[in-house]
């Protein structure tokens, strides 16, 4: 039989193990995990628009928002049931959702969100859009980029743009036929959309023209990260990460001794730059994404999404997992 006192030491040692394991977890890599219930789906975007307003996207339409800085989420009702790939905001109020096929656009800090287009299969020959990742070049400027499949099988790109803020979108016609998954921007002027196959596509002109940029591997690329119009780093299959320093004339592939998938790249400092994939694994740089190290991110589940906003760092994934990094 167990009595009170027996009781109490097992509780206090148990509560000892789980500040152990927290502060172990700190000081290995500074990722905390927790778990938000969505019902089993996965998150697959997250976006922070200050230290405390932020927002989670995932699987069957789920969306979830904070305004305390993580400490508890609320949950949102968008209108789909198609899995939310993407959230971006332009300013404090203007933000863009991306789920399954339709654009949704926010004109009042994410309170409410309305569908702004819908790109439906009667367009494309009975064939299924996947929009997977919006930017903004200027107040007025933004793009899409996804992928248009027949039978699971992808067929064309998709890109689509907006010059009224998101009132409206138009086709353009990519130099790629393959799947596009992500775009990112620095200027107006200057862009760049990784995807399938190591594609590469740059902009000189505002998105007026693509072209493609040789990366030196073949392997897809899922994100990609420029820190200003020269530095910029893409990760994808296998481990693959890349790297320029000059705006992308030249690719650099750099070993990062991993060979699980890397989903997300961002460097919230100029030397310090993160990048998470698959089975939880978490890479960090500290000297401009010359050298990789991998970190103990206390999770097994995949890492879909990475997002950071000044000192905090946060990344989702399979299952509801969040994890919570606050820089020194």
């Amino acid at each position: 039989m167990i009595t009170r006192n027996l009781k109490l030491i097992l509780f206090s040692a148990a509560v000892f193990v789980a500040l152990i394991l927290i502060n172990s977890a700190k000081a290995q890599g500074g990722w905390v995990p927790f778990k938000i219930s969505t019902g089993g789906g996965d998150l697959n975007t997250v976006y922070f628009l200050d230290s405390k307003r932020g927002w989670v996207g995932g699987d069957d339409g789920y969306l979830s928002r904070t305004d305390d800085g993580g400490q508890s989420w609320v949950r949102q009702n968008v209108g789909t049931k198609a899995a939310i790939n993407d959230i971006y905001f332009r300013d404090k109020e203007a933000g863009f959702l991306l789920a399954g096929n339709a654009i949704f656009v926010t004109r009042d800090n994410g309170t409410a969100w309305t569908q702004a287009r819908i790109f439906l299969p009667e367009e494309f020959e009975g064939a299924n859009v996947e929009l997977y990742s919006v930017r903004f070049s200027s107040k007025k400027k933004g793009w899409v980029v996804g992928s248009i499949s027949r039978r699971e099988i992808v067929v064309d790109s998709i890109l689509v743009y907006t010059d009224d803020g998101g009132e409206t979108w138009r086709r353009q016609r990519a130099p790629s036929r393959t799947e596009l998954i992500h775009v990112d921007f620095v200027s107006d002027k200057r862009g760049w959309i990784v995807g399938q196959g190591g594609t590469i596509l740059f902009t000189r002109d505002g998105g007026a023209s693509w072209t493609k940029q040789n990366v030196g591997t073949n392997r897809t690329l899922y994100h990609i990260d420029f820190r200003n119009d020269k530095k910029g780093w893409a990760v994808g299959e296998r481990g693959t990460l890349v790297r320029t320093t000059d705006g992308g004339e030249t690719w650099t592939v750099i070993p990062t001794n991993v060979t699980a998938t890397l989903l997300s790249v961002k460097f919230p400092g100029d030397d310090d730059g993160w990048a998470v994939g698959r089975g939880g694994t978490i890479l960090r740089s500290s000297d401009e994404g010359r050298t990789w190290v991998q970190q103990d991110s206390t999770t097994k589940q995949n890492l879909y999404s990475l997002n950071f906003n000044k000192k905090i760092g946060w990344a989702v994934g399979e299952g509801g997992i969040v994890l919570r990094y606050e820089r020194d």
